[in-house]
C-alpha cells in the first residue's frame, strides 16, 4: 500500500471545565477575544475589555473565579461567578458575576458545531460545584443555557422577568418609519425637534473607535453630574473610581468590542449624550445623559430618535438594545421586545428550585419594602 494513502485518525480533544481566575484570563487576550468574536449571541458583558476594566478599577478582584471551558488551547465557553449565601440566607449558591454596568449575565459560549458540546462541559462544571444558582439577567431567548441545563437534569424556577426594549434595523430608515406602530410618538417628537430648533442651532455628533472618543465621554461624564444623579451622589463622575471605569471603558480601540458615544449639541453645546458598546452587530446603548433645563423639549429622545437614524443610514449595528431594566421612555420608540428574566437553577438532587425562587420574591419584597420605608423617612 502506498504510504500516502494511509488514513490517518483525525484526533479531537473533548471539551473540559476549569475554575480559574479572571487574572489567569487576561494572561491570554487572544484566545478570549476569539471567543467573543465567535460567540453564540455575543454581548459585550463577559468580553475581556469589560471584565477588565471592572478589575482596574475595583470592580471586580483579580481572583474572580470564572469557569472556562477549553478544548486544547481553544477557550470555547466562559462564566465569571461567585459564592454566597442564599436567598434570607437558606445555604450557599452560586451567582454569575454581575454589576450596575452589565446588562446580561448569559455565559459565553461558541457558536457552531463546537457549541453544543462546550456548553454540556460548562454544565458540568457547574454541576461540580455543589450548589443552586441565583441567576439575574438571563435572556428568555436565543440563549441555550436553560435547555443544557434541563438536559442535565437541573431543576428551574423563575423569580421575575421584564420586557427590555430593543430595536431590529430595517431595510432603509424610511422603511422604519413607515412600519411604526406609535405614529403619535413620532409625530411628538418632530414637534418637539421643531421647537428644538428654533432654541437654537442644533447638531448630532457620532464619535466611533477612529473619533475623539475621550472627548465625548468627558463632555458625557460633565453632563450627567450636572443633573438628578449628580445631586444625588450617583454619577459616574461623582466617584474617582467609577469616573475612571467610564473612561477606560468607552476608551477608543478595536476588536470584537468597540465604543460608540452620540452627542446632541445646542449652539455647540452638548444637550444630550450616549455611551454605547457595539459587540456582535448589536449596539448596547449603556449610558444615557441629557440636560434638565430642556427637559419639555425631551433632547434625550431626541437624541435616541437619531441614533435610530444613523442606525439606518450608517448601518453600524443591526439592532439597538436599550440595556435598560425597563424604559417607558423608549417604549414608544423601540417596536420590539426581548424578555430577560431572573431565575434560580438547581443541580440533580439539590434544593427545590421552586423553593429557592419563592425565597428570592420574598427578598426582593422585603428590600422593596425597606426601601420604600426609607423614602417615607427621607421625606419627612
Amino acid at each position: 500500500m502506498n504510504a500516502h494513502a494511509i488514513p490517518f485518525p483525525i484526533v479531537t480533544v473533548a471539551p473540559a471545565c476549569e475554575v480559574t481566575t479572571l487574572a489567569s484570563l487576561s494572561r491570554e487576550p487572544a484566545a478570549w477575544d476569539a471567543l467573543v468574536a465567535r460567540a453564540d449571541g455575543p454581548t459585550p458583558d463577559y468580553a475581556r475589555r469589560v471584565l477588565e476594566a471592572h478589575r482596574d478599577h475595583g470592580l471586580a478582584p483579580e481572583d474572580l473565579p470564572c469557569l472556562a471551558v477549553r478544548a486544547g488551547s481553544d477557550l470555547l465557553a466562559l462564566l465569571p461567578f461567585r459564592i454566597g449565601r442564599g436567598p434570607l440566607g437558606l445555604g450557599w449558591i452560586a451567582r454569575p458575576f454581575a454589576s450596575p454596568y452589565l446588562t446580561v449575565t448569559a455565559p459565553l459560549v461558541v457558536a457552531g458545531p463546537e457549541g453544543a458540546p462546550a456548553l454540556a462541559a460548562l454544565v458540568a462544571g457547574m454541576r461540580g460545584l455543589g450548589h443552586p444558582w441565583w441567576w439575574p439577567l438571563l435572556p428568555a431567548e436565543g440563549s441555550a443555557l436553560r435547555p443544557a441545563l434541563a438536559r442535565d437534569g437541573w431543576g428551574t424556577a423563575e423569580v421575575a422577568g421584564f420586557l427590555r426594549p430593543v430595536l431590529d434595523r430595517r431595510m432603509s430608515h424610511d422603511a422604519f418609519l413607515r412600519e411604526h406602530p406609535h405614529k403619535g410618538r413620532l409625530k411628538d417628537l418632530r414637534r418637539r425637534r421643531r421647537r428644538l430648533d428654533e432654541a437654537g442651532a442644533v447638531t448630532v455628533e457620532a464619535v466611533g473607535p477612529d473619533g475623539d472618543l475621550a472627548g465625548a465621554v468627558a463632555e458625557f461624564l460633565a453632563l450627567e453630574r450636572r443633573g438628578w444623579k449628580g445631586r444625588a451622589g450617583t454619577a459616574l463622575a461623582c466617584r474617582r473610581q467609577t469616573e475612571n471605569f467610564a473612561k477606560t471603558l468607552f476608551r477608543a480601540g478595536d476588536g470584537s468590542v468597540t465604543a460608540r458615544a452620540d452627542l446632541l449639541r445646542l449652539d455647540g453645546r452638548v444637550v444630550a449624550a450616549s455611551l454605547a458598546l457595539v459587540c456582535g452587530g448589536t449596539a448596547t446603548l449603556l449610558k444615557t445623559a441629557y440636560d434638565e433645563d430642556l427637559r419639555t423639549l425631551a433632547p434625550g429622545v431626541l437624541l435616541e430618535a437619531e441614533i435610530v437614524r444613523a442606525l439606518h443610514e450608517t448601518r453600524f449595528a443591526d439592532r439597538l438594545d436599550s440595556a435598560t431594566l425597563a424604559s417607558a421612555v423608549l417604549d414608544d420608540l423601540y417596536p420590539e421586545r426581548v424578555r430577560v428574566t431572573e431565575v434560580v437553577v438547581s443541580p440533580p438532587g439539590g434544593p427545590s428550585a421552586e423553593r429557592l425562587a419563592d425565597l428570592a420574591r420574598r427578598q426582593h419584597a422585603a428590600k422593596d419594602w425597606l426601601k420604600a420605608r426609607l423614602t417615607r423617612l427621607r421625606r419627612r
